[in-house]
């Protein structure tokens, strides 16, 4: 790719009397480049930005909502899957267009920003921070829990509960490992996702023949609405925390190897993939012991189901897999966080001092600072459940905006804007993934959004405290 047009303009100083860091001179395949400075090298390939699209979403989806969506929704919790992935690939469509015209780190914070103001990019910015570290948290939570399982099922027991010790042991070991380097951060997410996948596909694969009575064995009958047609949306908008990983990716879009090309396939493609994943998952579980009785497992139900199927070592091998699907969530999870912090900070919306890279390991370390500091906090205090919730609220908020984001552009049709993909489709799909993002709000739980709106309005205040004289909108 040759080099873009360097993008919209940015002026003004925040109260700290600091100024937002100039647009690069130059954007490339190798680098983002700036008149005294080359900004993060980009060091992740499509293998590697798939692994981080796909390793944020399928833990959760797999090894945390099957019981949780069978007990609301019945069999139908399938298509409140689906309609998590339609809603996901509407936005995914409009971002991975904006992704390729700003590939930057910072990802719907950058897009916003530079399309509907400062304002709006802040709100959207410190959002995606903290729900970036609610969700981390949550993943580091998982994490210690399965961990935890792991060891009773081998008949390892342990004199105190360990789950929060985990939780924060491995919480300051990707940390560290985030800033010894994005690219062995990436490496781990490949093979990370790569064992996941592989378990996944052989349980499942076994999981379907039995279902279709391959082994001789008949499914529990049940019928698809057994909880009428209403659950179905609110399990959606319940488990679409599951599909905030495609995001993450265009969040480290700055670090893509040959943006225009990896970012709309990564993007896209990680949304399809788990999309799959998710509608096979609850189609071997219901089939395998019946929604209502499923319903009854809780968060463990994937574990329950695989010890059905293949007794003790089915159990451990989807123990191990969610161990693994946690620790992916949670990787990408804090690499993203730090990337939003970092662009806060170069645009004069955080402190300076954040943005700044690490000479020898050429990665932002305050940033990842900034961002596994209050996870661990939240870690410690082991309830994570309801800022998870959060976390999908503020993105839900973000992807309404990022679609918005579009048809403002595409309407203005600034010089800079120079996309290397298109959305098919528009302007069809950006109005209904707005409309859709913005819908499944109304089905979360009235505390969620309570939260969130405060986080909303906290990150309103902090901007017109900090900021409010930052100039970030492009001359359009």
């Amino acid at each position: 790719m040759a080099d873009q047009p360097v993008g919209p303009e940015v002026a003004g100083e925040n109260v700290a009397g600091e100024i937002p860091v100039g647009e690069p001179e130059a954007v490339t395949d190798e680098a983002i480049v700036h008149d005294d400075e080359t900004e993060l090298e980009r060091t992740i390939g499509l293998v590697g930005g798939l692994a981080i699209g796909i390793g944020t979403m399928i833990g959760a989806g797999i090894f945390v909502f099957p019981g949780l969506a069978a007990s609301t929704a019945g069999p139908a919790a399938s298509l409140s899957f689906a309609i998590g992935g339609v809603i996901a690939l509407l936005v995914a469509l409009p971002t991975a267009e904006l992704a390729t015209a700003m590939p930057r780190s910072g990802g719907g914070y950058y897009f916003v920003s530079r399309s509907l103001g400062t304002a709006a990019g802040a709100i959207v910015g410190l959002g995606l921070w903290l729900g970036l570290v609610f969700a981390s948290a949550f993943y580091l939570v998982g994490l210690g829990h399965y961990a935890t399982a792991v060891l009773a099922e081998v008949g390892i027991e342990l004199g105190v509960n360990p789950v929060v010790a985990i939780a924060l042991l491995f919480g300051v070991v990707l940390t560290a490992l985030s800033i010894g380097g994005t690219e062995n951060t990436a490496t781990l997410q490949n093979y990370v996702v790569g064992i996941l996948l592989v378990v996944l596909t052989v349980f499942l694969t076994y999981g379907v023949l039995d279902a279709l009575g391959v082994f001789g064995r008949e499914a529990p009958p049940s019928v698809f609405f057994s909880q009428g047609t209403f659950p179905v949306l609110t399990t959606a908008a319940l488990v679409f925390t599951s599909y905030l990983g495609f995001a993450q990716v265009a969040t480290v879009a700055g670090e893509i190897k040959q943006p225009s090309r990896n970012l709309p396939r990564a993007m896209i493609g990680s949304v399809l993939i788990v999309t799959v994943f998710y509608v096979v998952t609850i189609f071997v579980a219901t089939s395998a012991f019946g929604a209502d009785r499923l319903g009854t497992f809780g968060e463990t139900a994937m574990v329950e189901v695989a010890r059905e199927f293949l007794g003790l070592p089915g159990a451990v091998a989807i123990l191990f897999a969610g161990l693994l699907a946690t620790f992916s969530s949670a990787n990408a999870s804090i690499l993203s966080a730090s990337r939003a912090v970092y662009a806060l900070s170069r645009d004069a919306l955080l402190p300076r001092r954040a943005s700044e890279v690490n000479l020898r390991f050429g990665t932002p370390h305050v940033a990842l600072l900034a961002a596994g500091g209050p996870i661990l906090v939240l870690v410690a205090t082991g309830e994570v459940e309801l800022l998870a919730e959060v976390a999908s609220f503020l993105h839900l908020v973000m992807y309404g905006l990022i679609c918005v984001a579009l048809l403002v552009l595409r309407r203005r049709n600034p010089e800079w804007y120079t996309p290397s993909y298109r959305v098919p489709g528009y302007p069809v799909v950006p109005v209904v993934g707005a409309l859709a993002s913005f819908g499944l709000v109304a089905f979360m739980q009235p505390a969620s959004i309570v939260v969130g709106v405060g986080v909303m309005i906290l990150s309103y205040l902090w901007y017109r405290y900090y900021a409010s004289g930052v100039r970030l909108q492009g001359a359009i």
